[in-house]
């Protein structure tokens, strides 16, 4: 398995001989406006340039959109991906608007869902805590699972909370990708992992390596690299819950 951030919560994910997308945030630095309502409105989304080239990028053999939120589908994913590409969406409600972009493949996951021989296990998500979750709306995970590989968790936009346990303590995933950034608006509280959400996720599974990406790439974010990196050097389990830069790659 090979795990690459591109940027946000960008993934190309390696997997039993599958190459996947996970989550296509595509356009160029600065194509769309700052999320209104939160930090840095005068800094344009995204706020960092891909690492490397959108044909790099897209040459995939499938796709996962865990919600249409533009950080994590946006307008050029849709102009840019091939429209025949399989693509593994949370609901019906995400598979119309797909479809009506074109995409001619699309797929609710489930928690019996397949691409070939590579298992695809839909996991619930919470976007948020309290009052913003009908704001944030709905969000899923995934776990990845094959004979000749370890079990890969992507937890997707969610905080920490008893499903996120109990994706854990039911499939022990041996990797787990999780959204960090603590992206927040003025009002509402954290929509994605923060510092102590991260450090649940390690409570419960601390044999496994965690990854935080979703970090310093949309403007509304408050938990840089390094002040995560730095509570992690406290707690002493920098080599277990990794950071990434974007473009950096990870192989289990």
């Amino acid at each position: 398995m090979k795990v690459t951030l591109i940027r946000n919560a960008t993934l190309v994910v390696e997997y039993a001989g599958k190459k996947f997308l996970v989550d296509p945030f595509l356009a160029d630095k600065g194509a769309y406006p700052p999320l209104p309502n939160s930090l840095r409105q005068d800094q344009i989304n995204p706020l960092v340039s891909l690492p490397t080239s959108l044909d790099n990028i897209i040459n995939v053999d499938a796709v996962i959109v865990t919600h249409l939120h533009l950080d994590h589908f946006d307008d050029k994913a849709k102009e840019i991906l091939p429209k025949d590409i399989p693509m593994f969406v949370q609901n019906e409600e995400d598979a119309k608007e797909i479809r009506n972009a074109g995409f001619q493949k699309v797929e609710i996951l489930s928690e019996s869902s397949r691409f070939e021989d590579i298992q695809l296990i839909k996991t619930k998500g919470e976007h948020g805590r309290g009052e913003i979750l009908k704001l944030a709306g709905n969000v899923c995970g995934v776990v990845f699972k094959h004979a000749d590989e370890k079990t890969f968790y992507v937890a997707g936009d969610t905080v920490w909370y008893e499903a996120v346990q109990e994706v854990i303590e039911t499939h022990k995933p041996e990797i787990i990708v999780v959204n960090g950034g603590d992206n927040q608006f003025l009002q509402g509280g954290s929509l994605v992992m923060g510092k102590d959400d991260i450090y649940h996720v390690y409570q419960a599974a601390p044999d496994s390596k965690i990854i935080s990406v979703h970090m310093e790439a949309v403007n509304h974010w408050t938990l840089s690299r390094e002040e995560l990196k730095n509570f992690l050097a406290e707690k002493e389990i920098s080599s277990i819950v990794l950071v990434p830069d974007d473009g950096e790659s990870y192989s289990f």
